[in-house]
């Protein structure tokens, strides 16, 4: 399926997120993070960012990535994504272009991520920040939905899904494929679809 970046596509994502029973856990001992899923226009429709670390990184090296990281004293998850939208890819959409929020993720290395869904028309300016970000890779929406994505694998270690997220000739694991695949389900699909029960694999839980 297609899908265009017009205000057909943003009030239609921004209805089903407003109309979605968003869970927001609190666990105590796990740090507070967001992330930016990030709407842009791309190749004539609609796309979202990835980014790639940079390889010298302590954690998560290389990786695929969305824009974002852990909340600074006294910001929320909207005032943290946006943040880290302005420090990783150089773009500033603003508070008005976000659409909503998602389910708060619990991962393994002890983060509890909030998923923020935000609008950007304007990319001209778009660059990674050097620290963090070796690279900026926008994915059409469609990605989201295809038919042999995602992919549910199983681990001795854990009774919990492993999820993996066919994306373009690569693919990502959880937390990124976890809060992708619901945005995908809540957002495109309609689906009040749950991911905090989707595993990550072993090497992602330090």
């Amino acid at each position: 399926m297609s899908y265009f970046f017009d205000d057909a596509l943003r009030m239609t994502i921004k209805t089903r997120l407003d109309g979605f029973a968003r869970e927001s856990l609190h666990e105590g001992a796990l740090k507070r993070a967001a992330v930016a899923i990030t709407l842009v226009p791309h190749d004539g429709g609609a796309g979202f960012l990835l980014t790639r670390r940079v390889a010298k990184m302590r954690a998560h090296a290389g990786q695929w990535a969305l824009p974002g990281g852990r909340l600074d004293a006294g910001e929320g998850p909207v005032e943290a994504a946006l943040r880290e939208l302005r420090e990783e890819v150089a773009l500033d959409p603003g508070e008005a272009q976000v659409l909503g929020m998602l389910d708060d993720y619990p991962t393994r290395s002890g983060y509890l991520i909030t998923p923020v869904v935000v609008w950007a028309a304007e990319t001209e300016g778009m660059a990674p920040g050097a620290d963090e970000v070796a690279s900026i890779h926008p994915f059409p929406l469609a990605e989201l939905t295809r038919p042999d994505s995602p992919v549910f694998l199983t681990i001795p270690e854990s009774d919990r899904p492993v999820i993996r997220l066919l994306l373009g000739d690569s693919h990502v694991h959880a937390p990124t494929a976890a809060v992708l695949h619901q945005f995908g389900e809540v957002g495109l699909a309609g689906r009040a679809t749950r991911v905090a029960h989707m595993e990550q694999p072993v090497w992602a839980w330090r």
